[in-house]
């Protein structure tokens, strides 16, 4: 029973990563095709180089976008693994895809023509917003975002400051196309603020809350966390101070967008529990992000840390 709810989880889990990625997908098409490419408005990654390939030679961007991707997934495949590049691929075929549709579809319309700059601000929250989901789902639109997700996997770095140094070399190339330094400008503030959304998503899908919860009904709240969202708990002995009465206290870490769920069932449980809700900065571990620890110290601390959780006093009353 438990190996059907989990694979059930499991599924449930990948197909809101592919509906997430198709979202992402609609996003970056929106603000590339309908905002920055009429204008001559250059953004940064291959989308970037796709546009300028469109511009002097008149080669629809999709057939140049998805041309040189197939490259870069060729290096991907080794270091990212196939679970992200599967999803990377899917992403790179809809939005092909959605490119092709879309430029069809919106033959002869250009918005904000005589608005490049809101043009580019539009454009690049759109862009931004769509890699952000993509990257946040286990995939990518391509083209610097792999280099992107290649170093963040191995270093805490930001992801829109990797993506801001890949492409400030693409924007200025364009001029060489363009012959227009406002318009380079404008890609400029587009890379900005795409950077920007990019770290705005991803931080807010990542983001995490602890809760320390005292109830006398502690343990149905622990298993009732335990079965959904499938997160666990520790209990810790904890003493009143003004009662003097000894009680149980849990200690919880989940994703905020479950911290709904959590206080649905508490109160369903125990409406009379002392509870409280913080946010912390990262949590690394089993279900949460994966330690970046590299160099001659990585197993030392490694073999630390299994230490610490081996030799720890709590109970956990994970079922």
């Amino acid at each position: 029973m438990k190996t059907f709810i989990s694979n059930r989880g499991a599924l449930l889990k990948e197909a809101r990563d592919y509906v997430m990625i198709t979202i992402a997908m609609v996003s970056y098409c929106i603000g590339w095709t309908i905002f920055l490419l009429p204008n001559n408005i250059t953004t940064g990654g291959l989308a970037g180089i796709a546009s300028i390939i469109f511009w002097s030679t008149d080669i629809p961007v999709q057939y140049s976008y998805f041309t040189i991707n197939a490259l870069l997934m060729l290096f991907a495949l080794r270091i990212l693994g196939l679970k992200f590049c599967i999803k990377t691929i899917y992403g790179i075929v809809t939005l092909t895809l959605l490119l092709s549709v879309v430029r069809s579809a919106t033959v002869g319309i250009h918005l904000l023509k005589d608005q490049p700059f809101m043009a580019a601000v539009i454009g690049s929250c759109f862009c931004g917003a769509g890699v952000g989901i993509g990257l946040s789902s286990n995939g990518s639109t391509g083209g610097t975002d792999i280099v992107a997700a290649i170093i963040n996997k191995y270093y805490e770095v930001s992801l829109g400051r990797i993506i801001l140094i890949c492409d400030i070399l693409i924007i200025t190339s364009s001029y060489f196309v363009l012959k227009d330094w406002e318009m380079v400008i404008y890609g400029y503030v587009v890379l900005i603020i795409t950077a920007y959304c990019i770290d705005q998503v991803v931080n807010s899908m990542r983001r995490s809350v602890q809760f320390f919860i005292i109830s006398d009904k502690y343990e149905e709240i622990g298993r009732r966390i335990n079965h959904n969202p499938h997160r666990g708990c520790t209990v810790i002995d904890a003493h009143g101070f003004y009662s003097g009465r000894e009680v149980k206290m849990l200690f919880v870490l989940a994703k905020k967008r479950e911290s709904q769920i959590i206080f649905r069932l508490i109160n369903e449980v125990d409406p009379a529990a002392f509870v409280s809700q913080s946010a912390v900065i990262g949590v690394y571990g089993e279900g949460f992000d994966r330690f970046k620890v590299h160099g001659p110290q990585a197993s030392s601390v490694a073999s630390k840390l299994r230490k610490a959780v081996t030799n720890k006093d709590n109970k956990d009353c994970r079922m």
